[in-house]
């Protein structure tokens, strides 16, 4: 019997390794939870047991349930009725009723409305796993991030209506927020929200590229003042499918199958306003995709790990020149990278969720239960400004790294089966498939360095890596920290250089700095980890390989970054050719 929890060393090392009984206390508010409700926890050891017991049953059943279906489900897909509704792939819709009865549909909502009231660091643990079985199946379980928004921000009676029945599996939900003229850019969104004469706000318009957009519970992003453009004219509102809810077409994609990507007309559909009108963008939907993209980060992982359990295994098995392929130096170096860069990514976004789980507890507790003495109130705030931008360039940084590395891991897959690796006998190719859009839904890859690298030239990366560059670490890696802090040094003279040249360059070069950023902050996580009393032999020679083999990198892309070559802005015209005439 397969469990995809239990058949993870790193994850598991992981759960014990950070710091679970703080972030428990945090999410339990205190654990005062437990006087109104049974199963809340009473203290840090019975939530800890409770995500285990939970990450455990989910795990065997992504390794028995959900795992053997995908192949099925990748082949079947999805199909468009002729009344307009969707019908999932058999094994889609068996594993939403398994993970319903399973009770995990839930996991980050309170227990008020049946939720499970977990962390969001537990939440990608439980994603990636359900990501490596099935990644497609993770594009509807993930999305419970709809809940999450609705919790946040809309009204109590609109909490109740919709809340128990996500926390119950009874509802799936989407994120309706693209348009055929309107993908990244959100701010150039035209379909209308209005109000009738009583009164009722209606949905008028069409979205394109949603993700499970057959789903029960749609949250869309409407302009709501039509005299107004950008983000401010819009709000988000919430309707239920229905019989003015059209599925006009399913996309016909080049992977992830098992999850329908729709084109939805809405015909003055009847909705309901989230929060505050004009705020859709700026505040409510930037939430809902910071959410998204840490899940998207763990789907990521998934998808990756399964890719590497697919070539490690024909490594270890398959013969050529009178040997396993994995004796041959080339196929060694490939397997050992693949399998670094998934823990590297692993390492990054967890941290990133911890830091994330930090900021939202902060939040709230400023929001419902502020302390009364300013000596204690100013260094909350102070906390929270410092969390809310690091989880603001962590959680693209997360999203990039991890996507990115997805891609990379699922393509040397394939090259390690060679020929078997092309052909449909064979995982690889759909993992291949699955991990190609990680880098684009959620905000592409060069939106993330975009996002991220404000953070690396503000400051706010530097003093993240100051943090972790001041913890306590096994004195048989001082060689590591002095080329961490060497590289230190080094991305400060280039975050020098950059700000001399203006956003442009900044832009320009981003994806250099968040790289060294990245490399740096996973070096620290790395010997974080080899110094852990409970860590292998191992651990240790893993964060050898890592920043030993990234200091020359490092060095090099400081070196271009301060070569001051503009020429993608001088010379795009004459480089790039003229644009093709057919």
């Amino acid at each position: 019997m397969a469990n995809f929890y239990r058949d993870n060393e790193d994850i598991q090392f992981l759960f014990k390794h950070l710091d679970l009984s703080k972030l428990a206390e945090l999410q339990e508010e205190g654990f005062n939870f437990a006087k109104d409700f049974d199963y809340a926890p009473a203290d840090a050891d019975e939530a800890i047991q409770n995500y285990e017991m939970v990450l455990d049953s989910l795990g065997q059943l992504s390794g028995d349930f959900i795992a053997p279906r995908a192949e099925d489900v990748d082949r079947e897909g999805n199909t468009l009725n002729e009344d307009g509704t969707v019908t999932y792939a058999k094994g889609i819709a068996e594993s939403m009723e398994k993970l319903a009865e399973a009770d995990v549909m839930g996991f980050t909502l309170p227990y008020r409305f049946g939720g499970l009231n977990f962390p969001n660091l537990i939440y990608s643990m439980a994603n990636e796993i359900v990501s490596r079985a099935d990644a497609s199946l993770m594009n509807i379980f993930g999305l419970q991030g709809i809940a999450e928004t609705i919790n946040a921000y809309a009204s109590e009676e609109i909490k109740q209506q919709y809340l128990p029945d996500f926390a119950a599996g009874k509802v799936t939900g989407a994120m309706v927020l693209t348009e055929p003229d309107a993908g990244s850019d959100l701010q150039a969104v035209k379909l209308r929200a209005f109000q009738d004469e009583a009164g009722n706000w209606i949905l008028h318009g069409v979205k394109r590229f949603i993700t499970n957009g057959c789903g029960d519970v749609l949250l869309v992003l409407a302009r709501s003042e039509p005299d107004r453009n950008g983000g401010l004219g819009l709000s988000l509102l919430v309707c239920d499918k229905g019989p003015t809810v059209h599925i006009r077409r399913l996309e016909d994609k080049l992977g992830i199958h098992g999850s329908p990507t729709c084109e939805i007309f809405f015909d003055n559909t009847p909705c309901q306003l989230i929060g505050e009108r004009q705020r859709g963008l700026v505040t409510y939907v930037m939430s809902l995709m910071n959410g998204a993209r840490v899940g998207i980060a763990a789907q990521s992982l998934g998808i990756a790990e399964a890719a590497f359990r697919v070539a490690r295994d024909y490594a270890a098995t398959r013969k050529q020149f009178g040997v396993a392929i994995e004796k041959l130096p080339a196929v060694r170096d490939m397997v050992i990278d693949m399998k670094i860069v998934i823990e590297a990514s692993r390492a990054l976004l967890y941290e990133t969720c911890c830091v994330v789980d930090q900021y939202v507890s902060c939040e709230k507790r400023l929001e419902l239960n502020p302390p009364t003495e300013k000596e204690q109130l100013k260094p909350l705030k102070e906390k929270t400004r410092r969390l809310n931008r690091l989880a603001s360039m962590l959680t693209p940084m997360s999203k990039y790294y991890c996507s990115e590395m997805c891609n990379r891991v699922a393509y040397d897959s394939i090259q390690v089966l060679g020929g078997s690796g092309y052909m449909r006998d064979y995982a690889s190719e759909r993992h291949a498939r699955d991990a190609r859009i990680t880098t684009i839904y959620e905000g592409t890859s060069q939106l993330q360095v975009v996002a991220a690298v404000r953070g690396v030239c503000s400051g706010t990366a530097e003093k993240f890596i100051a943090e972790l560059a001041g913890k306590d670490y096994d004195p048989q890696l001082k060689e590591l920290l002095e080329k961490l802090a060497e590289g230190m040094e080094q991305l400060k003279t280039a975050v020098a250089f950059v700000k001399e040249n203006g956003n442009e360059y900044m832009d320009l070069y981003g994806r250099a700095l968040v790289d060294i950023a990245i490399d740096l902050i996973n070096g620290y996580l790395f010997c974080g980890q080899a110094s852990d009393k409970q860590a292998t032999p191992r651990k240790a020679e893993i964060a050898k390989r890592y920043v030993t083999r990234n200091a020359p990198k490092i060095t090099a892309l400081v070196e271009l970054i301060k070569m001051g070559d503009k020429s993608t802005f001088t010379e795009y015209e004459a480089m790039a050719g003229p644009v093709p005439s057919e």
